[in-house]
């Protein structure tokens, strides 16, 4: 009896085997947007212009001065002088424009050169003349080139 429900047993698994073969045309079919989706990678990299609204060479000293400067000058990281700071940017004012340009293209103390922006000479310039206004200087700014 117990031989006969084995082979029983073993019949049927052979037969759903079978149907479910026959069922999927013989053998599994892949999905291939399936498995490109699941061996995509997780994130991509897209290098691009940034679309800040104005372009490069023509930004402001403001622009700049938001997007490079402000993360260490607002808050004095690494005795930056804090935008504003009348007292502490007074003897860097009395180098003059060019004595500043000279210090920011080339870098100082823990700032890297153009305090690590892609702004050309005018930008830079700009970004000085605004700094240094909004912390007690008169500079004129400079025009486009």
């Amino acid at each position: 009896m117990f031989h006969l429900t084995i082979r029983t047993l073993a019949a049927v698994g052979a037969l759903t085997v079978s149907v479910t073969a026959l069922a999927m045309g013989g053998r599994p079919k892949g999905d291939e947007e399936a498995a490109n989706n699941r061996i995509a990678p997780v994130a991509r990299v897209e290098i691009a212009a940034a679309a800040a609204g104005a372009a490069a060479g023509n930004r402001s000293g403001e622009q700049i001065y938001k997007a490079s400067c402000a993360a260490c000058h607002d808050a004095g990281v690494a005795n930056a002088p804090k935008l504003g700071d009348k007292g502490a940017w007074a003897p860097r004012i009395a180098l003059g424009l060019d004595g500043l340009l000279k210090s920011a293209t080339a870098g100082k103390n823990a700032m890297p050169p153009k305090g690590g922006s892609d702004a050309n000479d005018t930008e830079l310039a700009r970004t000085i003349v605004y700094m240094a206004n909004k912390s007690g200087a008169s500079f004129k700014e400079p025009a486009a080139k």
